[in-house]
């Protein structure tokens, strides 16, 4: 079978079973989501093994550390799948719901119900986590997807792929509603994002070349985020115990996520202060620094910081660190040089981090807290599908109500309209 022919088969079938997944019932899915649960426990080994062929050949590839720790699955990580799996089983069921039910002085009742976008098409790269997330949050939110996995993660997401189907026939829904794709064919990718025929919506995950990809060539309606440049600001007013703490996790916890901090800013009057401690403590941990001239005078072990370091989303133990001169000039760098994902601000004034909540432009603002939640999981959505830095429809980690829409309903008895 051509690709063509292989391409327009899985857009009809997803489009089939969308309809099937609109009206399935919500202790359907939840018994799909269950059995997934069960079924990828009892494939550990087979996932095990699968995911050992492909960091085999990653490495053999020359994948960089941050990609070959995304890309491994481990004991830990296929139980935080399942975890997730139930997590989101436990989850209210958007669809359905009806809200803001009026009469009018026609007589008639209007209100909104919410209803599954369709078929969702998911695009990403190595993490094969992204397969179990992006499969539960669909069918619980009533979506059918179709899923094309990096070729790097090929033979992990073929083996979960075969847990998702046993689930959901164990609960008598469509095996068709969740697909992913045989193929590590590139053209595939060019194929779904051009199918408004079958495809309501594309979320690609992966890295910046990606998405831009995506975003440019796309006939299909486009959720993403293009960098994670998140950054911390730890005030004049903050604990300095907990500033430590946040930037330390933010930044060290892992390297090759888009919540990291890849820019920290510290107010000027108490630079001194804690600035060589951090210093020492990120230098202890491997992590590179550059900075602003104030904060090189401070510390001989910060290097220049070019204005192009303060745009970028290093993905590595990279710093870039700026001495400000308030809460003002932090707000002003973070939505200059920002990605608009995670933004997070260090104080004990309430007045200050109300200010940086509301005048920060980014889809996730934190106060004293490590920006490392930004993450559905996290936030309680069970899993998340993505994260979007875009101000339409979707903002944040997208879950269940990021993955609906809503439709106007309206009730009468016999109305009809005179003038």
């Amino acid at each position: 079978m051509s690709l063509e022919s292989y391409m327009n088969q899985i857009g009809q079938q997803a489009r089939v079973s969308s309809r099937l997944l609109a009206k399935a019932s919500t202790q359907q899915k939840n018994m799909a989501l269950f059995a997934m649960a069960d079924a990828l426990g009892d494939a550990r080994p087979r996932l095990i093994e699968a995911n050992s062929k492909d960091m085999e050949e990653g490495r053999a590839k020359g994948l960089d550390a941050a990609l070959l720790d995304r890309l491994l699955l481990n004991d830990a990580r296929i139980d935080n799948m399942i975890e997730g799996l139930k997590q989101v089983a436990s989850l209210p069921d958007p669809i359905g719901e009806v809200s803001g039910m009026v009469y009018l002085p026609s007589g008639i009742q209007r209100g909104q119900m919410r209803v599954p976008l369709g078929v969702v098409g998911i695009i990403y790269e190595s993490r094969p986590n992204v397969t179990i997330d992006a499969a539960s949050l669909c069918l619980k939110s009533g979506n059918a997807t179709i899923l094309r996995g990096g070729s790097e993660a090929f033979h992990s997401n073929q083996a979960i792929a075969e847990a998702v189907c046993k689930g959901l026939e164990v609960a008598g829904l469509p095996a068709d509603a969740v697909q992913v794709l045989n193929t590590t064919d590139r053209e595939a990718v060019g194929k779904i994002i051009t199918m408004p025929e079958y495809v309501d919506v594309i979320v690609p995950r992966g890295g910046k070349g990606l998405i831009e990809r995506i975003s440019k060539d796309a006939r299909v309606p486009v959720i993403k985020h293009l960098d994670g440049n998140c950054h911390v600001y730890i005030d004049d007013e903050a604990d300095f115990d907990k500033a430590f703490k946040i930037v330390i996790n933010a930044k060290t916890r892992r390297y090759g996520v888009c919540n990291a901090m890849e820019s920290m800013l510290v107010h000027k009057s108490v630079a001194d202060d804690i600035l060589p401690k951090l210093v020492a403590a990120f230098e202890e941990k491997g992590v590179e620094l550059v900075g602003c001239e104030l904060s090189q005078s401070i510390s001989s072990s910060i290097g220049v910081a070019t204005e192009e370091d303060w745009y970028t989303e290093y993905h590595a133990p990279k710093l870039s660190i700026k001495i400000v001169v308030d809460m003002d000039e932090a707000i002003t760098h973070i939505n200059k040089y920002g990605s608009h994902h995670t933004d997070a601000i260090v104080s004990q004034n309430y007045s200050k981090t109300r200010a940086f909540m509301t005048e920060v432009d980014s889809s996730s603002v934190m106060v004293n807290a490590s920006t490392s939640f930004a993450d559905g999981f996290e936030y309680g959505f069970g899993a998340e599908i993505g994260i979007s830095t875009d101000k339409i429809h979707a903002r944040g980690p997208v879950g269940l109500l990021g993955l609906t829409s809503q439709k106007y309903i309206v009730l009468g008895d016999g109305h009809t309209r005179d003038n």
